[in-house]
């Protein structure tokens, strides 16, 4: 477990902006089979918060308006980031130390990739199982 977290990492990173409304992240997420999902401010593209399906069966149960609401107005606020070279297990046990399923890798570009407990689960199945 000392390899680095980009070992895991997701990419393509899918992501949207923080002008995008709840309706468009939704779609998003249904057409790509997705989880949950980086939002990144405008200017620098780094990451100002996350939305996932738990956020978004939140949002529902408040009665709010999917198709007038942006991702800013409802995404979780600074989510955790980690370098592309940390460690995985310094990775992981941060997931668990903060209760969270997701975490987002930089490199010197910005947003390099995307972790997942799904992604840690995965390490243990077969190649063939996959």
């Amino acid at each position: 477990m000392s390899q680095a977290i980009s070992s895991l990492m997701q990419r393509p990173v899918v992501s949207v902006g923080m002008d995008d409304t709840v309706a468009q992240v939704e779609a998003l997420l249904a057409s790509r089979h997705l989880t949950w999902v980086p939002v990144l401010e405008p200017t620098n593209r780094e990451v100002a918060g996350i939305i996932s399906a738990s956020d978004l069966v939140a949002f529902h149960a408040q009665g709010r308006d999917p198709a007038t609401t942006r991702a800013w107005q409802m995404c979780t606020y600074k989510p955790v980031v980690v370098d592309a070279g940390t460690p995985v297990a310094m990775v992981a046990a941060l997931m668990v130390e903060r209760g969270i399923h997701h975490v987002a890798v930089s490199d010197r570009n910005g947003i390099a990739g995307v972790v997942s407990a799904l992604d840690f689960v995965r390490t243990f199945v077969p190649e063939g199982l996959r």
